[in-house]
């Protein structure tokens, strides 16, 4: 089994050797996989249960100060499953999965998506908030009425946390490249003859109550066919504008290489927004990671 793993894009991080322990142990879980859908899930939820990275333990909190987790996952036979705006869920992923292997359906969302976690066996009822995460949201007086209040609020804030790599950004958060908090993870794994890839997130610092980016959407957050598979992480709003990791993959299909494929993605990503993001690519000869932010740390296993 060969796994890649990323741990977000973003700034560089104030504490890189032991996220990359992390990110090294989630990769070789990860290959310790009997299936490639077993080694995407089993990575990324070390790192779900990390509170260094921004997904699951220590996610980014939305505008009424709390953490919801979404995730999705697609294998080389095109089955899909995605779950989003899950309070108090830590694996996300494990979610994704059971949607995309005991429901007929692609997505399920919010309160139903939790009952079906807790139904399946996934612990739901998590405190998610980290200490650090909870004084941070309280310093920023947050808001108490309703939507157009917190929309006023978060005009100046939305991306402005400290989730990404362990940093925050200077100067005005809502300059695109000031927004620290990308810092979603995910995998890609095969075994030699089928693909899956997954990606999990906390979302973005200060985001809308209820605010979905582009990990639990198809072709945006993730993407996987025969040829490949790919996650992303960066500014969701216009990774999903650009449909990412489908542009990553189907240059897999055009022949390219997993480095080259991941590096064209990037590319166009750029030149389109203007935006920062990463991206990992894993194909039938190698791996594959491209990034335009100041970092974004990945890990190879093979087993």
């Amino acid at each position: 089994m060969r796994v890649i793993v990323h741990g977000g894009a973003g700034g560089v991080p104030d504490d890189p050797e032991p996220r990359q322990a992390v990110l090294d142990e989630a990769a070789a879980t990860g290959a310790a996989g009997a299936t490639p859908l077993d080694a995407v899930e089993s990575a990324v939820g070390v790192l779900e249960s990390d509170h260094r990275f921004n997904a699951g333990v220590g996610g980014a909190v939305q505008s009424d100060g709390v953490v919801r987790t979404d995730a999705g996952v697609m294998t080389s036979d095109r089955e899909i499953g995605a779950a989003c705006s899950m309070p108090g869920v830590e694996h996300a992923a494990s979610v994704a999965r059971i949607v995309r292997s005991e429901t007929p359906h692609i997505f399920v969302s919010g309160e139903h998506a939790v009952d079906l976690a807790a139904e399946f066996g996934v612990e739901t009822g998590v405190d998610l908030l980290t200490d650090e995460k909870r004084e941070r949201y309280e310093a920023e007086d947050p808001p108490r009425g309703g939507p157009r209040e917190h929309l006023d609020w978060l005009a100046s804030r939305f991306g402005s946390g400290d989730d990404q790599a362990g940093g925050r950004s200077e100067g005005d958060a809502s300059e695109k490249d000031a927004a620290p908090d990308h810092d979603t993870v995910g995998a890609v794994a095969t075994d030699g003859e089928t693909f899956a890839a997954v990606t999990s997130t906390g979302g973005r610092s200060f985001a809308l109550a209820g605010r979905v980016g582009d990990v639990p959407q198809v072709g945006s957050g993730f993407f996987c066919t025969e040829a490949g598979g790919a996650s992303a992480t960066g500014a969701g709003e216009d990774i999903a504008r650009v449909t990412l990791s489908r542009r990553a993959v189907g240059h897999l299909e055009d022949g390219l290489d997993a480095q080259a494929a991941a590096d064209r993605a990037i590319d166009e990503f750029e030149e389109i927004t203007g935006s920062g993001a990463g991206v990992i690519v894993l194909g039938d000869e190698r791996a594959g990671s491209a990034y335009n932010t100041d970092g974004m740390q990945t890990s190879v296993a093979d087993r």
